[in-house]
C-alpha cells in the first residue's frame, strides 16, 4: 500500500521537514513493514516529449531498436540549445505524434542512476524515454509511457513539450510504501495507514482526522430496489450482509478527472480511466472501501445478490468469459443477468463508458471467505479483492458512498437522487470482558491499568468500566469495526505492545538450567550422520511427499508393507500425495536433480522418519493448551498418526575412487553401500551380520545384502539397484542404494560397550584358501571360520575370489588372511597352526568348504 505525503498530512499532523523515512520508521515502529520508498530522489531534467518520427532498425542480436527524433521544448536549462533530440529505445508501443517521458543528460533517476549522452547500437542516444518502472511510478516495464494512455486524453492536450514531468506526474513527492499483513486490513487505506502513524507519534489530541466523518443520509423508501438473497452462505456466514446504492444524474460525461485525483492515483500505482472509475478508485485508497460504478441506463430496475447457478458466464472487465461456480456471489440484474463477481470485478455488460451521465454507486459489505475463493477460483487478483478478502469495515460502506457521491457531484456536474437505499444485515461486535493485567502477564512488562485503558480507547474501542462483570481489574471493551481480529485478551496485550512500542519490551537473555545433556539416542543420531559423512558421502533433506506411481516404479510386492502409505487430505502437489514409506523413495528426486546439473559422481544419504501405518488410523482428540495432556490423551494422539520409525537412506551412482595418475578409478558398487553399514554400525560398536537376500525389493536379486543384528533383527538392506528399478527412475545404470532402521542400531548401542585393551605384541597372520560351492555365501563361509578360529581371532579379511582354470566347475576359491594376537605373549607358530586349522575344520563342517 502506497501513501503519499502530502496525503497522510491531511488525514494527521506530520512535523515540518517530515521525511518519507521518517514516516516509514514510525510505521516500522508500531508492527507495519516497509516495503519501498518512492519519489523525491529524481533529479531533472525530466520532461514530456513529443515523437516526431523514429527509424526501425534490426540489429545482429534480433531486437529491432527505434532511432527517434523528439521534441522536448526548450529551456536553457535542460542544454537542448532548442534542438529536437536524438534517442534511441528498445520500446514500441509508440508512435509519432504520441507525448511521452523522457529523461534529458544530467538528470538522475532513482538509485542514483545518473543520464549522460552515450553511444549505443551504432548511435549517440541523449536521453532516454522512460519506462514506468525506471523512474519509479510503478512496476511495468513493457513499454514506455504514453501519457496520452496514463492521464487520459484531455488532460494530455493540455501539456506541451518541455513541461515538467517531475511535477506533472508527483515524483518530487516522496511515497511510502508498506507490506500491509493478512491482519492489518484496514491498513489498506491512507485512513488506516494515517492511524496507525498517528498512534506511533503517541496518539496526540486532535492529532488525527477521520476522512470518513462524514454526515450520511438514512435510508429512504424509493430508493433504487437491492435484495440480499444468499441461499448458501459459507460457515453460516451470509456473503453480503451490507449494501448501499446512491444514484448521481447527469454527470458531464467529458469531464475529466481533476488533476490532483489523477496525480494521486498515479502516485498510488494506478491509472487514470475516467471521472467515475477515478472517483471509486480514489475513495477506496482513502477509506479502503472497494466501490463499485454502474451505469443506470444499462440496468433494468433492481439489484439481487444471490449465489451463482449452475451454467452461468459473466464476461469480467478484463474481457475473459468466466464460467461460474456456485459458491461465487454475483450482483445480477433483476436477479438474472450477472453484472460482477462480488467483491472481485465488475462485468462488461454494466460498465461505465463515455457516454454514461447517470451512475449508480455500489458501497457494499462481502464476506472475506467468499471473495477470497472467488478470487483464487477465477485467478483474480484485485484491488477490490485484497481488501475484502482482510476484512472491510462495515461501518464505513455509507460514508464512503457519501464521499463518492460528492466527488461526482463537485467535479462531473451531476445531482444526486433523495432516495437512499442501505440494505445493512450487520451485527454489531460484542464486547470482552478483559482482565487488565492481562498484557503484562503475557508480555511481561508492567503496564498500568490507565496506560491499557488509554490504548484501547485510542484504538477505538469503546471501553466500558462499569458494565456488567466489570470491577478493579476487568473492562469490557468492544472493538472497532474496522478491526476484526481483536477478539480475546491476547489480541489486546498484543495491541498494547504495539502501541507502548515493541522497542519498550526489554530483551532479557533467560539463563538456561544445567539441563542433562543430549539423550543417548541424539548423541547415537550424531554418530550416524557424522560416519556417512566421514565415509564420503554428502547429506541432502528432501521433501518426504512422493507419487502413487513410485510403489510400482520400485517393483514393491502385492503385499509388501511399504506399498500401504498415508494419503494427505491437502497435498502441496497432486502429483504426490502419499508420504513415504521409505527414505530411498524421496532420495531418487536430489540424486535425479544433482545429475541433470552436471555432477555425474554423486553419494548422498539422508536421515528422516518413514510413514508406515500397518493399519487403520484413529481420530486425534484436540486437548488444551493450558496443561500437559495426561496420558490417556497422549496415548490417543499416537495412536491416531502412523509409527514414524527413523531410517537412513544412500544412493551413489558413478566414480566411488577417481582415476588420476596413481591408476585407474573405481565405480561405486554393492560393496560400498555394505561397507557404508558397516561403518555405521562399527561407529555405534554394534556387531552385524550380513547375509545374501535375492528376493527384496528394489535391490538386485543376487546383489542384496541382507543386514541384521547377532540375534537376527533386521537392520536393513543395501546393495545394487534392480535394472528394471533404475529403468524406470530414470537412473544411471548399476545404481547402488541402502537403507537401514537408524532406531534399531541406536536401541542395540544403548548399553555400554566394554573396549578391549590392546595388546602390545605382535599379530600373526596366516592366509587359507577354501574351495566351496558357487552358491554358498561368503559371508556363511566368514561366519564359520570366525567361530572356530577361537578366541585369539582379530580380524578375517576376504581378499580374493577366484573362478577358472583348474576350479572346479559350478565352485569358487575363497581366499581369507586370519589375523591373530595374543594379550599376553607372541604366538608360536604352532598355535598359530592349530587355530587356523581349527577355523578350516569349522567352514568345512558348516559349508563343506576344502582347504586347497
Amino acid at each position: 500500500m502506497r501513501m503519499p505525503l502530502s496525503w497522510l498530512a491531511e488525514y494527521t499532523d506530520l512535523a515540518p521537514g517530515t521525511r518519507g523515512a521518517d514516516v516509514a520508521a514510525s510505521l516500522v515502529r508500531v508492527g507495519l513493514e516497509e516495503e519501498d520508498l518512492h519519489g523525491g530522489d529524481i533529479v531533472g531534467p525530466l520532461v514530456v516529449g513529443r515523437v516526431l518520427s523514429f527509424e526501425l532498425e534490426p540489429q545482429k542480436n534480433g531486437k529491432t531498436i527505434r532511432w527517434c527524433t523528439v521534441d522536448v521544448g526548450h529551456n536553457g536549462q535542460m542544454l537542448t540549445e532548442g534542438k529536437h533530440q536524438e534517442i534511441v529505445c528498445g520500446a514500441h508501443n509508440f508512435e509519432v505524434g504520441d507525448l511521452v517521458v523522457c529523461v534529458l543528460p544530467g538528470a538522475v533517476l532513482p538509485g542514483g542512476f545518473a543520464i549522460s549522452a552515450r553511444k549505443t547500437y551504432g548511435h549517440v542516444s541523449h536521453g532516454m524515454i522512460c519506462a514506468e518502472d525506471e523512474i519509479g511510478l510503478g512496476e511495468d516495464h513493457e513499454g514506455i509511457i504514453v501519457l496520452s494512455r496514463l492521464l487520459g486524453e484531455e488532460k494530455a492536450a493540455t501539456l506541451q513539450p518541455g513541461d515538467d514531468a517531475i511535477a506533472l506526474l508527483g515524483l518530487g513527492e516522496e511515497i511510502v510504501e508498506t507490506n500491509v499483513t493478512p491482519d492489518r486490513g484496514y491498513c489498506f487505506s491512507v485512513r488506516g495507514l494515517a492511524r496507525e502513524y498517528w498512534h506511533a507519534q503517541g496518539s496526540p489530541e486532535g492529532g488525527y482526522r477521520d476522512p470518513a466523518d462524514v454526515a450520511t443520509p438514512a435510508a429512504t423508501p424509493g430508493g433504487y430496489p437491492v435484495e440480499l438473497k444468499d441461499d448458501s452462505p459459507i460457515d453460516g456466514n451470509e456473503g453480503c450482509d451490507r449494501y448501499v446504492a446512491r444514484i448521481v444524474r447527469g454527470i458531464d460525461p467529458t469531464r475529466p478527472s481533476p488533476p490532483w485525483m489523477s496525480r494521486r492515483l498515479t502516485q498510488m500505482g494506478m491509472r487514470p480511466i475516467s471521472l467515475a472509475v477515478d472517483v471509486t478508485n480514489y475513495v477506496m485508497l482513502a477509506v479502503g472501501q472497494p466501490l463499485h460504478a454502474f451505469d443506470v441506463d444499462r440496468l433494468s430496475g433492481s439489484i439481487v445478490v444471490r449465489r451463482a447457478r449452475s451454467g452461468e458466464v459473466l464476461t469480467t472487465l478484463d474481457d475473459v468469459e468466466r464460467t461460474l461456480h456456485a459458491d461465487d456471489l454475483l450482483i445480477t440484474d433483476g436477479g438474472e443477468q450477472p453484472l460482477a463477481i462480488a467483491g472481485v470485478m465488475g462485468g462488461a455488460s454494466s460498465e461505465v463508458s463515455d457516454t454514461t451521465t447517470d451512475v449508480l454507486i455500489e458501497a457494499a459489505h462481502f464476506d472475506p471467505t467468499t471473495v477470497a475463493r472467488s478470487s483464487r477460483r477465477h485467478r483474480l487478483v484485485t484491488e477490490a479483492s485484497k481488501r475484502f478478502e482482510r476484512g472491510v469495515d462495515p461501518k464505513v460502506t455509507a460514508a464512503a458512498a457519501q464521499l463518492a457521491v460528492d466527488l461526482l457531484v463537485e467535479h462531473g456536474g451531476g445531482t444526486v437522487d433523495d432516495a437512499v437505499t442501505d440494505v445493512d444485515r450487520t451485527t454489531d461486535r460484542t464486547a470482552y470482558l478483559l482482565d487488565v493485567t492481562e498484557p503484562a502477564r503475557i508480555v511481561g512488562v508492567d503496564y498500568p491499568r490507565e496506560r491499557v485503558v488509554g490504548i484501547l480507547r485510542d484504538l477505538g474501542c469503546v471501553v466500558d468500566e462499569s458494565g456488567e462483570g466489570a470491577d478493579g481489574t476487568h473492562v469490557l471493551v468492544t472493538p472497532p469495526s474496522w478491526r476484526p481480529d481483536l477478539v480475546d485478551a491476547p489480541d489486546y496485550a498484543e495491541e498494547v505492545a504495539r502501541i507502548d512500542g515493541y522497542n519498550n519490551i526489554p530483551s532479557i537473555t533467560p539463563t538456561p538450567s544445567d539441563g542433562r545433556g543430549l539423550t543417548h539416542a541424539q548423541k547415537a543420531r550424531r554418530v550416524v550422520a557424522d560416519a556417512l559423512a566421514g565415509a564420503g558421502l554428502t547429506e541432502v533433506l528432501s521433501y518426504p511427499f512422493v507419487s502413487e506411481e513410485l510403489a510400482d516404479q520400485l517393483m514393491l510386492p502385492a503385499d509388501d508393507d511399504r506399498r500401504h502409505a498415508v494419503r494427505l487430505a491437502n497435498p502441496l502437489s497432486e502429483e504426490r500425495p502419499l508420504l513415504r514409506t521409505s527414505v530411498l523413495a524421496s532420495l531418487v528426486d536430489p540424486l535425479r536433480r544433482n545429475l541433470a546439473r552436471g555432477l555425474k559422481d554423486v553419494a548422498i544419504y539422508e536421515l528422516g522418519l518413514v510413514f508406515r501405518p500397518g493399519g487403520p488410523i484413529g481420530t486425534a482428540p484436540i486437548p488444551g493448551v493450558s496443561e500437559r495432556p495426561d496420558a490417556e490423551t497422549l496415548e490417543q494422539l499416537y495412536a491416531a498418526v502412523p509409527p514414524q520409525p527413523r531410517r537412513a537412506g544412500i544412493l551413489a551412482t558413478g566414480q566411488a575412487e577417481q582415476a588420476g595418475w596413481w591408476g585407474p578409478g573405481r565405480a561405486a558398487d554393492w560393496s560400498d553401500m555394505v561397507a557404508a553399514v558397516q561403518t555405521v554400525a562399527a561407529a555405534l560398536a554394534v556387531p552385524i551380520l550380513v547375509a545374501n537376500d535375492p528376493g527384496h525389493a528394489p535391490w538386485h536379486p543376487g546383489r542384496c545384502a541382507r543386514i541384521t543384528l547377532e540375534d537376527g533383527t533386521l537392520v536393513g538392506h543395501a546393495g545394487e539397484l534392480h535394472p528394471k528399478v533404475v529403468a524406470a527412475l530414470e537412473l544411471p545404470a548399476r545404481t547402488v542404494a541402502a537403507e537401514f532402521d537408524v532406531d534399531v542400531l541406536v536401541a542395540a548401542s544403548a548399553e555400554p560397550v566394554q573396549a578391549r585393551p590392546f595388546s602390545t605384541f605382535p599379530p600373526a597372520m596366516t592366509d587359507i584358501a577354501l574351495l566351496v560351492a558357487a552358491d554358498v555365501p561368503a559371508a556363511d563361509v566368514e561366519t564359520a571360520l570366525r567361530s572356530g578360529a577361537g578366541e585369539w581371532l582379530e580380524s578375517v579379511v576376504l581378499f580374493d575370489v577366484y573362478e577358472g582354470e583348474r576350479i572346479e566347475a559350478g565352485h569358487r576359491s575363497l581366499a581369507y588372511r586370519l589375523t591373530f594376537r595374543a594379550p599376553d605373549r607372541t604366538l608360536t607358530t604352532d598355535e598359530v597352526n592349530d587355530f587356523r586349522d581349527a577355523a578350516v575344520a569349522a567352514a568345512a563342517s558348516a559349508t563343506g568348504a576344502v582347504q586347497r
